[in-house]
């Protein structure tokens, strides 16, 4: 599978939501959607990142966009993770890996020497008629939800 680029249509996807719901990606067609994957559930740099998208997420709507975090995560480790760190973004999760293939994330690391698989953490802007229209791998937290904002505003 070659890996994802702008212009490309964005798979076709369902998204296991906190709360027991579920979401098909393409029902979301016709206003903007931000995914980002981070590797786990209350990790400091994942904890970081999804506050910083939930303080922006009255932005993100304003803008016309649905944000939504996705992990490896159990739905029950979301849940607690989102009610203990005040997350107003939705949480999907992805036990089987299925949506990180689909989007090229789930990757092989190394630590410490010892290589594992596990999810790269990425982002990726969804255009209103489907297509991704923003791309950014191996996210660095700091500054990251702001400049995803401003790519929104820009489309």
């Amino acid at each position: 599978m070659s890996e994802l680029q702008i212009g490309d249509a964005a798979p076709a996807v369902d998204l296991a939501l906190d709360g027991d719901r579920s979401v098909a990606l393409a029902s979301l067609r016709g206003k903007a959607v931000v995914l980002y994957f981070y590797p786990k559930a209350d990790t400091p740099a994942c904890t970081e990142e999804c506050i910083a998208f939930s303080r922006m997420k009255a932005d993100f709507a304003a803008a016309g966009a649905e944000v939504i975090g996705i992990s490896p995560d159990e739905a029950a480790k979301n849940a607690k993770f989102k009610t203990k760190h005040t997350l107003s973004v939705d949480l999907a999760s992805d036990p089987s890996n299925a949506v990180s293939e689909a989007f090229g994330v789930w990757v092989e690391k190394s630590m410490y020497g010892k290589k594992y698989m596990g999810v790269e953490r990425s982002t990726f802007l969804i255009s209103a008629e489907g297509k991704l229209a923003g791309i950014w791998r191996k996210v660095k937290v700091p500054g990251h939800a702001e400049a995803v904002l401003e790519a929104v505003k820009a489309l």
